[in-house]
């Protein structure tokens, strides 16, 4: 047990520094276009977009994702043995219990979403509950839980705002580059720097963030594991569902690239291959090294 609490404390620390690294990019950002923009205006714009996206963000992604995702959903009655499962694995994790929802897919997979614990909900295909057996079925749900007990949710969410942010300020400064908006600096000759300065943030600078918010994704998706293992008690269980879920070929139809780092496991099909650079954009990490993490776990 203590080797599970190390790892899942590692796991933290690291993403937090990952946050803080974000934070410190899109300041070094923002202190960069105004510099060269010769105005703090970019950065009060920033601001607003950011908190402004934060609050439709906290309010309403929730909503959003099971619209997405065509989920309905379902109450005790419907669905007995599966809502005790739910409700036994949130009161071991002392969480309220979630809202449940089902996903009318044959492919074997699941999320959690929503803003906080109290407003929470687990979501789960009809696939997931025709393959699995009970103790790969709590393994799945324990992990979805241990997201809305890492406040996982409200991370997901900041992360995609900050990416969000950095977007928009390198297409802003993309946009007033080309039309020769830098004042002072572009009469002294230097526009064509600074537009070739511009294309290259454009490209770059959203790139670079991406790639840290799908770090920061494959980071939670392990310490989700942990906690799920640690949660049930059986880390076989959850290790199997990995196993069991990712040998399944039947596409997620309702998946996007939006919402899949949402999912369980990846919900697109033939896309899980082996080469440095598809891992880098990958938003959940191999399977292989999933379940390895959970079979070296000693609780």
């Amino acid at each position: 047990m203590a080797t599970l609490y190390t790892h899942a404390e590692s796991n933290i620390r690291k993403t937090w520094l990952y946050v803080t690294f974000f934070f410190l990019f899109i300041i070094a950002l923002g202190w960069l276009i105004s510099y060269l923009l010769q105005t703090s205006v970019i950065l009060w714009i920033a601001v607003v977009l950011s908190v402004l996206m934060s609050f439709f963000s906290y309010w309403y992604s929730d909503k959003i994702v099971l619209a997405m995702a065509k989920a309905k959903p379902i109450e005790k009655q419907d669905n007995p043995e599966f809502y005790r499962i739910v409700e036994n694995l949130a009161i071991t994790a002392g969480l309220p219990l979630p809202k449940i929802y089902i996903i009318n897919e044959a492919q074997p997979n699941a999320f959690a979403t929503g803003r906080n614990p109290k407003h929470a909900v687990v979501a789960v295909t009809r696939g997931l509950l025709e393959r699995l057996d009970r103790v790969e079925l709590e393994g799945v749900i324990a992990h979805e839980l241990s997201h809305i007990g890492n406040k996982d949710v409200l991370l997901s969410t900041i992360i995609v705002v900050l990416v969000g942010v950095v977007v928009i300020m390198t297409d802003f400064f993309f946009r007033i580059s080309f039309w020769g908006g830098f004042g002072g600096r572009n009469r002294q000759g230097g526009g064509g720097i600074m537009i070739l300065i511009a294309l290259a943030l454009a490209i770059l600078a959203p790139l670079f963030a991406i790639l840290i918010k799908l770090a920061i994704s494959r980071k939670r998706e392990f310490l989700a594991d942990a906690s799920g293992a640690l949660l049930t008690r059986y880390p076989e269980g959850l290790a199997r569902a990995l196993e069991k879920i990712s040998q399944d070929s039947k596409p997620l139809k309702s998946a996007n690239d939006a919402t899949a780092h949402l999912y369980f496991v990846n919900p697109f099909r033939g896309e899980e291959k082996k080469s440095w650079l598809h891992k880098l954009f990958t938003t959940h990490p191999p399977v292989g090294e999933r379940t390895k993490a959970l079979r070296d776990l000693k609780v």
